[in-house]
Parts: structure tokens; sequence; C-alpha cells
């Protein structure tokens, strides 16, 4: 059987997902659909709405084969890193695509870019080196630099959100070497990062921002959601009483950050530059989160990049904790969330030509990438009732949802 990887986040599944889901497959040809997805924590450093086994059992129904869960230490990174670890957990399953929709559509463009980057490596470091002395943020300082080596035109402009992401799955496969196809297709209807809601297909910002603002799936929203979203959505909050947004931690990370020395700040991951002290003056000024972040917010330290260190403040992800991590070429394990008789089938078939283990529980292996997982787990149904969280943090130790 042949297998196409996808890398997702469905935060949540929307009809635009669905479409992906069979332009993929059709791109591909493959017998079997295999997503990598961010558990509790995503990329943009955002707790998810509802939970990651909801999430699976949304995807699967909407055609996704088999779930995979992308470890926390990759999926709350910049995008070079969250690409590394999603390619790298496709691989190890075997694929032999990997279809991603981008604004660009053309895939040529993102290998022609790759060779580009390849030939003008020396003036792209240093412009990227330039434009961070003078104070910018590690992606603004990103895009004068394809800018300088002519990657920011109109035919491949990688200042572009899905772009962006898309090269760096181009570049982990490239750069590794690894026998995958890249396939890409045009991202359709609203931009990744609209905010308001204006048909079918909308971008999951602009969805979550219509369900957390109403507390309840509006008709606006549900016109942009399947069916099985909706009942996941439904399900979630009637289990664990709230979709989950920075706010509602709140109160809990600004404990955390009253009762840390700016030694122990400093030691989280992401905490550069005497950031520490930044945090700590403003949290005694602040009666919100989205308040805290912004006086913390300046040219150097994006929205995006300070909602990772909140993540990592809360989950208490230290340094020390992740580096060996992101600094390897490959993942210690692949988790299994979820599978469709399809992938069942698949999965029977390449079990046996794994070089890493397959497991499905937090209990299933030895890697100190699952203590991390599971203080994950454990922030994010923080903000739960207590009567809550031992059922839904149990679905941690259950076998693999079946759909």
């Amino acid at each position: 059987m042949q297998a196409c990887g996808l890398i997702v986040e469905y935060n949540p599944f929307h009809n635009g997902h669905a479409f992906h889901i069979e332009a993929s497959r059709k791109a591909s040809g493959a017998d079997c659909l295999i997503a990598v997805m961010s558990g509790s924590f995503l990329q943009r450093g955002e707790p998810a709405i509802i939970d990651k086994f909801h999430r699976t059992k949304a995807a699967l129904s909407a055609g996704v084969d088999i779930v995979l869960e992308l470890p926390y230490a990759y999926a709350v990174q910049s995008s070079d890193l969250f690409a590394q670890g999603s390619v790298q957990t496709l691989h190890e399953i075997g694929v032999s695509t990997i279809c991603f929709g981008s604004e660009s559509g053309d895939i040529s463009r993102f290998i022609n870019s790759y060779d580009v980057l390849q030939q003008e490596q020396s003036i792209y470091h240093a412009a990227i080196q330039e434009h961070l002395n003078l104070g910018l943020s590690f992606p603004e300082a990103s895009r004068h630099a394809y800018q300088k080596i002519g990657l920011a035109t109109s035919e491949m402009d990688l200042t572009k959100p899905n772009n962006i992401l898309g090269f760096a799955y181009v570049k982990a496969i490239l750069d590794n070497k690894l026998p995958i196809e890249p396939l890409t297709i045009t991202r359709i209807k609203n931009a990744y990062h609209e905010q308001a809601i204006t048909g079918s297909i909308a971008s999951a910002t602009s969805i979550r921002k219509e369900l957390l603002n109403q507390e309840a799936i509006s008709e606006t929203a549900a016109g942009t959601l399947p069916d099985v979203t909706i009942q996941q959505l439904h399900t979630y909050k009637q289990q664990a009483t709230v979709w989950h947004s920075w706010e509602k931690y709140f109160q809990l990370i600004h404990y955390r950050v009253m009762t840390m020395t700016e030694g122990e700040l400093a030691a989280i991951h992401g905490v550069d530059e005497g950031l520490e002290n930044r945090i700590k003056k403003t949290a005694r000024e602040v009666t919100s989160f989205y308040e805290w972040i912004d006086k913390i917010k300046t040219k150097r330290y994006t929205w995006t990049r300070l909602q990772r260190i909140f993540a990592h403040i809360l989950t208490n992800t230290k340094k020390a904790d992740i580096q060996q991590f992101i600094s390897s070429q490959t993942v210690p394990y692949v988790r299994l969330l979820g599978m469709t008789k399809t992938g069942q089938s698949y999965l029977n078939g390449q079990k046996k030509e794994m070089d890493v283990p397959l497991i499905s529980t937090l209990a299933g292996g030895e890697s100190p990438l699952l203590s991390i997982e599971e203080k994950a787990s454990h922030a994010y149904y923080s903000v739960i009732p207590a009567e809550k969280k031992p059922a839904l943090h149990h679905q941690e130790l259950q076998p693999p949802i079946m759909v």
C-alpha cells in the first residue's frame, strides 16, 4: 500500500481540511492517508480548542486513515523544527509522498527555491544576522533575507504563511535526502490568518474566533464545519465544560510566573536575552493573558514566539529538557492516536519495516520525550473542573481510536 502524509493541526477540522484530504488523495494516488497532528499545544503556541483525541475522531470520520501525534517538543516550535519533527515522523511510518496546501500551489517553485537557497546560503544568513542586529524578529529578518536572494516575488513568495511552512517541509525532505516526494495544492478561499468568516471555507483562526466569542456553534461557524466536527465540539464541551483558549489559563500561568525566580524563568525553553526580567516585570501590571502578551511584545519578540514561551512556562519545559530532541535527525518513537480499517491494514504491513517503536499510549515507551508529553497533557487539562480531569487524561493510556 502507498501512503501519503499530511501535516496538520485540525484546530478545529473544517471544510478546507476536507478539501485538502480529497485533493491530496487525488494528487498522490495513495491508498492510505496519514496525518501527523500537533497534540495539546500547537505550532503558534496556542492550546488546541478541543483535545487531540476528539480532533482525531473528527479526522478519521472525515477521510484520514491514520492519525499520529507530533510530540510537543517538535509541535511548539518554529517552522523549521516543526517541519523536521513532522517529516521525520512521516518518514518513519513509510509515506512515499507528503501533500501540503500553499499559496503557490506549484511544487516546482519550492524545489527551485530550495536550489536558490543552497546557492545563496552565505548571503541569506548574512542578511538574517544583519536584520536581527537591527532588533527585528527572526520571521521578519527571514523575510528581508528571502527578498535579498529573490525568494519573495509574486511567483514564489516566502513571506506567505503556508508557503513558509511548505518550504520548511520541502527543505526537511531534501536536506535529509528522504525518499519522499513533496506535493502541493493551492490553498483556496480565506487567507491563513483571516479574522472573519466569509464563506463555507474559512480560516481556522476565524472559526476559532467565532466559536470562542459566541461560546457556542453559531450558524455562521456551523457553515464552515463538517458534521463530524460539530459533533466532536459538542461532545468535548459536554465532557470538559470548556473550549480551550489562552485566556482560560491566565490565572494559572500568572501564578507560575509570580512564584518563579528570574533564574527559573531563564531556564525555560525560548526565554533568552534577559526576557525573564520583562516577563516578571509585566506580570505585576496585567489582568488578562492578551494584555500581558501585548505588553511584552516587541519588534524582536512576536506574538507567536511569546505564546510558545508561555506554553513552555505552563508545561515547565526547560532548555535542557528539549535540546537533545530538537538537535536529533530522527524521532525516538511514532505515537498512534487512531486509525481506520484501511489504516490498520497499512500498519500491519509497515510495523516490521520501522526503525523506531510504534506506541499508542504515554505508558508505551521509555523515551524522556513521553514525560514532556505527560506534563503537556496535565497542563492542558488544568483548566477543566477537577472531577472531569481523570476521565479525559485517562485517554492518554487507552488503546488507539478505531473508526
